[in-house]
């Protein structure tokens, strides 16, 4: 009875105080400028599926690699980085007391300098001087106003990263022997790798700049491709675990329940952030140069990342099963009558969860060297990073928004927004299923990716190709619907909707939780091991690149 009262009495304080304004408007303006994002990223995108298909014929003016570019940059980088930006630092605001003055003038630094970075390098591409994708590494030479603009970028993260570092050492200083609150400790984990993964990234574009500006004549090809990957591969997994965090926080929260083991919870962040950044040459299986010993290492990483996915996976269901089944949940499985599906905050997470079932297993195919040689740059990686970012990670930012913003807004979620939101998260899984598996059937047939229209002179086989266009096509159509109601819903919940209370949904352990040991906070061992693993994986082969570096690539300007 005490310990109910407690959790009653905690709750009741912590929604007293509410969310401190300054705060609010830091991470009020980081959602806005991510949903702003996706609506222009999501129109691009569709002019890219109509283009594919072959149903649109883009201007010269705006082509497809400038589209394509452009809807990289705008929803890999942008709308994702904004989002968990702000998510975390709202996070961070409600668990440990608010941000520091200091930590909150970092983060509105990092903000300038993010949105002045990805406003030079969008540019640039507007102007057709940068239409070199997302992945923009050598021998393609885009301007070099387009590669400084992303050093803008990594400098605005960096400063991110820092604020939470300095806002977690404060607190662990006055909170001696103390856990960190996990939804920080999950923070923690992820500026980590953000850091980290960002170093060989912007070592590759220093490289890159005075390439292209003609200073000097050649650039090393593996070399930039490689430290490019070390940077792609831990990037889809910093989004992974932004989401795992909302999965392990916040949705027991609203189905009423209570968190799992709270040691497991953080040995998956850890295991997550130690075993992330080896994994990068499994997007570089088929490059030559590089030893089958090196390559199996890196496999191995990025296959060992499936573990604590498991592990959440059980974790998950568990407090599913068990919160139902105290909710009234009869039978085998006919406890799964009693999970709220009528709350937008639960389902599109939940989607984006069993989302992540073919995604991992998408995964699982590219990391194997037999099986990558049928869909390497093909429509199925396409069709793969579209069910991790477009449902694993985007469902769940798009359930976390309808508390979130609210929260940060002083507004709440109204029955009317909600039903929207379970509008939008069905047509969102309708339409990225039809786009996602079409894609998928396509990479099979061979269908290349990145590449325009094109029958090949008519060839039969191409041809047989188009059916599937088609239903990328639609899915495509969807998908901006959805985009419209999801970013009328967050506008509408962040300055429209009735005032209010809104309660940032943290879930408390069960009653008879085992004592989390407190080696799990010791950060400086777990990037001790993550660079020596890091070390392991990438001196040998960096050396070899820079002792024995083939001969360099000129740049190239394919458009």
């Amino acid at each position: 009875m005490a310990t109910v009262l407690a959790h009653a009495y905690k709750e009741k304080v912590t929604k007293s105080l509410g969310v401190n304004p300054k705060d609010a408007a830091l991470s009020k303006t980081y959602m806005f400028v991510s949903f702003v994002t996706l609506l222009i990223g999501g129109f691009l995108g569709l002019l890219q599926g109509l283009n594919r298909a072959g149903i649109l014929e883009l201007p010269t003016w705006f082509n497809y690699y400038q589209v394509l570019t452009a809807h990289g940059i705008l929803l890999i980088l942008v709308f994702t980085a904004f989002f968990t930006i702000g998510y975390f630092y709202a996070g961070m605001s409600h668990t440990l007391g608010g941000l520091l003055p200091k930590v909150r003038k970092m983060a509105w630094i990092g903000f300038g300098l993010k949105i002045f970075g990805f406003v030079m390098a969008v540019i640039p591409i507007l102007l057709n001087q940068a239409s070199v994708m997302f992945t923009f590494y050598p021998p393609m030479a885009a301007s070099p106003w387009f590669y400084i603009g992303l050093v803008f970028i990594v400098l605005g993260v960096w400063m991110c990263a820092f604020g939470c570092f300095v806002q977690v050492a404060t607190w662990r200083k006055q909170n001696k022997g103390q856990h960190v609150p996990i939804l920080s400790f999950f923070a923690t984990g992820v500026f980590v790798l953000l850091f980290f993964s960002s170093i060989p990234v912007a070592i590759e574009v220093f490289m890159i700049i005075p390439w292209a500006f003609g200073w000097v004549k050649t650039i090393n090809v593996m070399l930039s491709r490689t430290l490019f990957w070390a940077f792609g591969h831990t990037l889809v997994n910093i989004w992974y675990l932004t989401a795992v965090s909302a999965w392990y926080v916040v949705i027991p929260k609203l189905m009423g329940g209570r968190r799992w083991s709270d040691t497991l919870t953080r040995v998956v962040i850890i295991a997550l952030v130690v075993m992330n950044i080896t994994g990068g040459f499994h997007h570089q299986i088929v490059d030559p140069g590089i030893s089958e010993s090196v390559k199996f290492m890196h496999v191995f990483m990025s296959l060992a990342i499936g573990f604590p996915s498991l592990m959440t996976a059980y974790a998950l269901f568990a407090v599913f099963e068990k919160t139902a089944r105290r909710n009234g949940g009869k039978g085998i499985l006919g406890w799964y009558k009693k999970m709220p599906w009528g709350d937008v905050r639960f389902l599109a997470p939940f989607i984006a969860m069993v989302a992540f079932i073919p995604a991992g297993a998408g995964g699982i195919v590219q990391s194997t060297n037999q099986l990558n040689q049928v869909v390497h740059n093909t429509m199925w990686v396409v069709g793969h990073f579209h069910l991790t970012l477009g449902m694993t990670v985007a469902m769940t930012f798009f359930g976390i928004s309808y508390w979130l913003v609210p929260y940060i807004s002083g507004r709440v979620l109204t029955p009317t927004m909600n039903k929207i939101g379970l509008i939008q998260t069905a047509v969102w899984t309708i339409g990225m299923t039809l786009m996602a598996t079409s894609m998928h059937y396509l990479g099979l047939l061979g269908t290349p990716r990145r590449t325009s229209f094109n029958t090949y002179g008519d060839f039969a086989e191409t041809l047989g190709w188009n059916p599937y266009l088609a239903l990328l096509a639609i899915g495509g159509t969807l998908l901006i619907i959805g985009v419209i109601l999801q970013v009328y819903a967050v506008i509408n919940m962040m300055f429209f909707a009735p005032k209010g209370d809104t309660e940032f949904p943290i879930a408390e352990e069960e009653d008879d939780a085992s004592k989390t040991p407190y080696w799990t906070e010791r950060w400086g061992v777990w990037i001790v091991l993550m660079l020596v693993i890091v070390g392991m994986a990438y001196v040998i082969p960096l050396t070899e690149f820079i002792v024995h570096a083939p001969p360099g690539s000129p740049p190239f300007k394919t458009w």
